[in-house]
Formats: C-alpha cells, structure tokens, sequence
C-alpha cells in the first residue's frame, strides 16, 4: 500500500449522462471503492485546495479506490437539462453514470449532512452496486414532525436558508460549516470560493428548499447492507439525536458519536473519524446478495377492459392487447423501470424511485389513449422481495389495493411517494384515508395531479 503523502492531486474527468457532462476524480487503488459525496459547499476542482481537506482525503485513497463527483447543477458538473424528478433520483443517475465510468460494480458510499437521504435511498434501492453505507452527521428528515421533534420547524429552515444565501460565497460561510476553523484565515478564503465555485445563492436557496422536503424514515428498515453512522455530538443544525434515530431503524447499524460541532469531516477529531471509516471498510463484512429492496411498485390495468372485450370480440381483443402490451413494455423500460409481469389487462412494474414511476405512467395514460386504451394505476414505494424474475411482499400487496381505489384515468399513490417526491414538481390531491383491504391500519391515499 502506497503512503498517503505519495498520492497525487486527481485529474477531474468527465462522463455523460444524455447530454450532460458529470465532473468526477479517482485517487487510490486499494482492493474496495469508496464513492465520497460531501455536502453542497465545495467541488471536485478546490477540494486539495485546502490541506487539512486534502490530508483526509488521501489517507481514505490510501485503503481504498476513491471515487469523487460534482452532482450536476454544481461545480464542474453541467446543469440538469430536464426536470420533473425528485432530486434522489436525478443523483441516482449521477452516480451509476460514474461507477459504470470508473468499471466500479460495487462501491461503499460516503454521504455527508445533506446528501445522507439521498445515500440512504440508493442504497435500499441499488443493494447490488453499494458495498456498504457511512453516513456523516445526517438524519433520515430535517423537519419536524409530531413523531419526529428532532427536526428543524419549517420556519426556521427557510429563514436559515435566506440567511446563508445572503452569505454565500462570502468568509462568514466559515462561521456556519466549521465553527472550530472559524478564526483560520486561509479556511476562511478557501470556503468562500469553494461556495462560489459550487453554485450561486439563488441554486443554494432552491437545493435547500428540495432536500429539507425529504423523508426517507421509511426507506431505512429496507437497507441491508453494512451501515456505519457517524454524528457530531454538537452539530446544531442536525442533533445527534437524528443519527441515533438512523442507526437504530437501519438493522444492524454501527453508531459513533465523536466530539465537535462542525460539519465538515475533515475538521474536528478528523482523525479518530478516519480510523473508524477504515476500520468498517477494511475489516470482514460478508458480501450477501440481495433478496430485498426498495423499490417504486406500479401496478396498471385497463377500465373496463371485459365490456370492452365483448365488444370487440376475442380476435380483435387479444390484438389491442398485443399493441397495449408492447407499447406499455417500451414506455416502462424508456423510463428505467422493468415489467414483472402482464396481468392480463394490465402490468406489474417496478422502478428504483416513484418520481420516475409517475412520470412514466403520465406518459403512458397518454400514449394508450392513441389505441382508444383508459387506464387506471396504484402505486406504492415500499420493500419488495425479489423471487426470482418475479417480486413479492406487502409492497406489492399494497400497490394492488391502491389500484382498487383508483378511478378511471388516475394514478393513486400511497402516503409513502409524495414523501419522496418532494422537489419534483409533482403535486398531488389528498383523498383521505383508506382502507386496503388485506392490508393492516389505514392507508391514506393521493391522486398525482396531471
């Protein structure tokens, strides 16, 4: 293994994504790979600007392959050329973009403050091609809730995001991430360019807005692979009580707290935090393939498809399904989902986030109305187990229920998709309580506005 001092700055590479360009750095070539997504305030390109930055992060390229990336809309990373997806999902297609760049199949994922929700979901939903999960002082949400008083009041959220918007790009920043670095001079002026270079205050301002929205809470039980939390015991803005929330609902997850109040890795007891980062990825974690995600379950099936079938008759019938089936196939897999299985008048699909899942069902509700074809559709985010090419478990029972509710040209959703959702642009009418039947308590369920 090579000395950490003898790695050199990475060369910031590009890979494409459609037409959008993704910056991203590779250091080390120790035996795993480590994809390290720190917060929203630097980038790939100033990031060994700073030495106390740049030690911690050779020391995790000395044990380790590390993968660094700008998500688009920040640094080097072009701007997101369409919209209409929650942002987990967006970052989703960032980083498989990378890994299948740098031949990664399977990479530990690091996500700090911010980006934790969005590492916690694609590691429920892509257990193939994540390693492992560490977790840096974030939490599962950052608003309160009555079942959740942890949580930020949304008022203080968004008067907090004006302030820093007001200070983006400017030295106070160092105030704000890192407490303990605050009278360093030369910390100061690298975090005000840092900011600058990440995205401008008015990006800062709508990047808040969408991942304080998140709630994962129920994507954590879903999460099967190793997991390590890591809190700062005095960090304000996110209490150490919502990273003992996430290792207590993640099964088998290790908790450390270590002593400070910054936001940053890199600052305070940097290396005690090193120490054990390379303790949980070095040490013997048996590889176990999945047998259960989180997943984004659709279920569709044509309105009033046996009126419609003693109308036409069997010939004529059986060939308007042969037409419903094949578009409906190529629509679900031109959106990234996959077809379980045909159900007769309809299909059972999955897909890795429920924003993609909506638009795709938007598209399709559209396209079938071209064959004379109305559709209705249920959809639930929740664990699912994978039976071969098949898929089972109370999220697929839940799904089918929501589809029962559903009217004619809907698309109902469970109460768990507008959670995940937020920031898409996607709105929804709330149509109260249900029951499902088969399924325990009761269900409150939403109708995606078209």
């Amino acid at each position: 293994m090579r000395d950490a001092a003898e790695v050199e700055v990475p060369e910031t590479k590009f890979t494409k994504l459609g037409e959008d360009r993704i910056a991203y750095q590779v250091m080390g070539d120790g035996p795993l790979d480590l994809l390290y997504v720190p917060s929203e305030s630097d980038t790939v390109d100033l990031r060994f600007d700073f030495p106390a930055q740049a030690d911690f992060l050779r020391r995790l390229a000395s044990f380790c392959r590390l993968i660094m990336f700008d998500p688009r809309g920040m640094g080097a990373s072009d701007a997101i050329s369409y919209e209409g997806l929650p942002p987990w999902e967006l970052w989703g297609d960032d980083v498989r973009a990378v890994l299948d760049a740098v031949g990664s199949e399977r990479a530990a994922i690091l996500g700090s403050t911010s980006t934790g929700p969005t590492a916690i979901l694609f590691a429920a939903t892509e257990p193939e091609r994540t390693s492992g999960l560490i977790l840096f002082s974030s939490a599962a949400r950052f608003l309160v809730a009555d079942d959740y008083p942890w949580g930020l009041p949304q008022d203080t959220v968004e008067g907090n995001a004006l302030y820093i918007a007001d200070i983006w790009g400017t030295e106070v920043m160092a105030d704000i991430g890192a407490p303990s670095m605050a009278g360093d001079k030369a910390y100061r002026r690298w975090v005000a360019k840092a900011t600058r270079a990440v995205m401008s205050p008015r990006d800062y301002v709508q990047y808040l807005s969408r991942i304080w929205r998140l709630d994962v809470r129920n994507a954590l039980p879903s999460i099967r692979i190793p997991t390590l939390v890591i809190h700062r015991k005095d960090y304000r803005w996110i209490p150490v009580e919502q990273g003992r929330y996430l290792a207590e609902h993640i099964p088998d997850a290790k908790f450390v707290i270590v002593p400070g109040e910054d936001s940053t890795l890199y600052t305070e007891a940097s290396g005690e935090i090193l120490d054990v980062i390379e303790e949980f990825l070095t040490g013997s974690h048996t590889a176990v393939e999945p047998d259960r995600i989180l997943a984004a379950v659709l279920f569709t099936d044509i309105v009033g498809s046996t009126e419609r079938a003693a109308s036409l008759g069997d010939r004529r019938w059986r060939e308007l399904l042969q037409s419903h089936d094949a578009m409906t196939r190529s629509i679900i897999e031109q959106h990234r989902g996959r077809v379980v299985k045909t159900t007769g008048d309809g299909v059972l699909a999955i897909f890795d986030g429920p924003g993609r899942a909506i638009r795709c069902t938007l598209a399709l509700q559209e396209a079938l109305r071209t064959l004379g074809i109305e559709i209705r559709a249920g959809l639930h985010t929740g664990e699912v187990e994978l039976l071969g090419e098949d898929i089972g478990g109370i999220g697929v029972h839940v799904s089918a229920r929501v589809l029962e509710h559903a009217a004619p040209g809907e698309l109902l959703a469970s109460a768990a998709v507008p959670l995940l959702v937020a920031g898409s642009g996607i709105e929804f009418d709330d149509r109260g309580p249900h029951e499902l039947k088969g399924v325990p308590g009761e269900w409150r369920l939403f109708a995606v506005q078209p």
